[in-house]
């Protein structure tokens, strides 16, 4: 009756019906394993997903250096800026309700996840916008960052908004990279690429690393602190993460502000940096955003936020906040959910959440090419 009583006030108060389901949230240092059975999960089917993942692992060189050099070496005057670290083997976790189901690897080896960074830098976004030191995200970005970096007729058109969903087409250089020359089309040559004919900001989709690093820097414009000291302080401590994730910025990516050094982090390791970190801490990221920024009933994170940033862009259905979506477009996973939303990075590194069916699932160095055969395996044992 106690329970019945709780969920019906949870309703009554507008807490999302996912927020008043029976959640295990793990303390610091600990984390609860029960059976695929207990949910009626097949243990059978989800052993098989699990030896797909180790069996498909990602084919590029465990030396992230090596291998992002090959990467992405079609990219004119592409260079190392950043740490690297030599990587481990194939990992990952399931929970369900909160309780790890699954899990395989070393998933407490901290390594590179590469654009699930740009996860956790959208995020520190959403703080902001929490906490009022954005008003909104559609206001333009030069309102709160007033040095050149957003002058100009283009530049200036540039808000919040077109910044997280990748849609901004800012024209500049930053810490040595050209934002043209970042990711360039298959098709043309350098003058190409370097006169090329500006989109208005809003309209087009373009991922582009160049730009996500922009959003860092004037993130850390407004919070006047380092970003990794403001994750760590709203988010990674109270979820209980372990003290071994790092969040790192390019060599010369150092400023200036209230008389401190501050480094500007990167939104993933394309030219090196961004987050090191293992899969445990991952899934807890996962976990807070499976509960709507709920956790051990505190809202870390205002679900209203939550729920634009895992709404589709006008130009990309398939992208929010820097978090992908699971919408008909050329990244949708055929026979799953439209409502699963995940951070996708280099090399196989996976945070796929469901918030319907409780579930996270993190996988690390498995084939970019197979992870929608891998999560439809994991689908079938439920």
């Amino acid at each position: 009756m106690k329970l019945i009583l709780t969920a019906i006030l949870l309703t009554t108060l507008g807490i999302g019906s996912i927020c008043a389901q029976d959640t295990y949230f793990p303390p610091a240092n600990e984390w609860e394993v029960k059976k695929p059975t207990d949910f009626n999960i097949d243990e059978t089917k989800l052993n098989l997903a699990v030896e797909f993942a180790q069996e498909n692992e990602y084919t590029e060189s465990r030396d992230l250096r090596l291998a992002i050099i090959e990467g992405f070496k079609k990219e004119p005057f592409h260079k190392i800026a950043g740490p690297t670290k030599k990587r481990g083997g194939p990992a990952g976790i399931i929970l369900k309700d909160g309780y790890i189901v699954a899990q395989w690897g070393a998933p407490q080896t901290v390594d590179m996840t590469f654009s699930v960074t740009k996860s956790f830098l959208s995020t520190t976004a959403l703080l902001a916008l929490e906490e009022g030191l954005i008003a909104n995200a559609t206001e333009p970005v030069k309102n709160y960052v007033w040095d050149n970096t957003y002058q100009g007729k283009h530049n200036s058109q540039i808000t919040w908004k077109h910044l997280l969903q990748q849609t901004s087409d800012w024209s500049g250089e930053l810490w040595g990279g050209l934002d043209w020359a970042d990711r360039p089309p298959n098709e043309g040559d350098l003058d190409d690429w370097k006169n090329r004919k500006l989109h208005t900001p809003g309209t087009v989709f373009e991922y582009n690393d160049v730009r996500v690093n922009l959003l860092a820097y004037s993130l850390l414009q407004v919070w006047r602190k380092p970003l990794p000291q403001v994750l760590k302080d709203k988010i990674m401590d109270p979820i209980g993460s372990s003290t071994t994730w790092r969040w790192f910025g390019y060599d010369n990516a150092w400023v200036d502000l209230d008389g401190l050094k501050m480094q500007s982090v990167t939104g993933g390791g394309h030219s090196g940096g961004g987050m090191f970190i293992n899969t445990l801490d991952m899934a807890r990221f996962g976990l807070l955003f499976e509960n709507n920024g709920m956790w051990k009933g505190k809202q870390l994170l205002a679900e209203e936020f939550i729920k634009d940033a895992v709404e589709s862009s006008a130009p990309n259905p398939n992208y929010g906040y820097m978090w992908w979506l699971n919408k008909p477009g050329n990244r949708h996973w055929k026979g799953l959910s439209e409502n699963i939303f995940y951070a996708a990075g280099f090399g196989g590194n996976f945070i796929v959440i469901d918030q319907e069916k409780n579930l996270v699932i993190v996988t690390r160095w498995l084939e970019p090419s197979q992870i929608e055969t891998f999560i439809n395996k994991v689908y079938n044992a439920l």
